[in-house]
């Protein structure tokens, strides 16, 4: 998989993306990800890539030009399964999405910035647009590394234990059960006796309703799905 991020403020990308998981995957060559300065593509003398927008609102926008070139210029080098744009007004992110995403070869990531980019951006090129929640942050840098990583984690090879994608919370509408760690007894803290019992039937039985419960009670909406 290739995963191109598009942004004005690529520093905010670098470490995020150059750590952990994602790192690994990168070593290995399972995925590439590529971050592109917006201000690159620029025409003006000072690389400036904002503007006030028509009609007179209150903030800056991202101007056409270079956002323009930039995706014009990496649509001519290969096909582009998604080009998506991490806005505050799209339908929010969530481990289906993730899913989905993972299976794709090449996805561009637009980060919005200031109060959003032109809307014939929106219009004429953007194939998908996605938040991660219901409130506004000074960019979209943020919200590509959350989706990169959540993309990252579940392609093939990506992990060590690729089985462990499989109980993590919000796959099968679940949340994921509570786990614990050795020693059984620490300050008068237990461990359940079914997770000490080496009868995996009825230890998988015992998670799956432990799963149930807790989002029964904290998420009760993904039972509505």
């Amino acid at each position: 998989m290739r995963i191109d991020i598009l942004s004005v403020v690529p520093e905010l990308l670098e470490s995020p993306l150059n750590h952990s998981i994602i790192k690994r995957a990168r070593e290995k060559k399972i995925v590439e990800i590529y971050i592109h300065n917006i201000r690159n593509w620029s025409k003006d003398k000072y690389r400036k890539v904002d503007d006030y927008p028509f009609g007179g609102e209150a903030g800056m926008v991202l101007m056409i030009q270079p956002v323009f070139d930039c995706i014009r210029e990496l649509m001519a080098q290969r096909n582009y399964d998604e080009i998506i744009y991490t806005s505050p007004d799209a339908p929010v992110f969530n481990q289906q999405m993730a899913n989905e995403l993972s299976l794709k070869e090449n996805i561009m990531i637009l980060c919005g910035h200031y109060k959003g980019i032109d809307q014939r951006i929106r219009d004429n090129l953007i194939t998908r647009e996605i938040s991660i929640g219901d409130y506004v942050l000074t960019g979209g840098e943020l919200p590509a590394c959350i989706m990169t990583d959540a993309i990252v984690r579940l392609i093939p090879g990506a992990m060590s234990d690729e089985s462990s994608a499989l109980s993590d919370s919000f796959q099968d509408n679940l949340l994921a059960p509570p786990v614990y760690t050795r020693p059984a007894e620490f300050n008068g803290w237990g461990v359940p006796e079914v997770l000490l019992s080496g009868n995996h039937a009825k230890i998988r039985e015992w998670q799956e309703q432990q799963a149930y419960e807790r989002t029964r009670l904290l998420r009760p909406d993904l039972l509505e799905e």
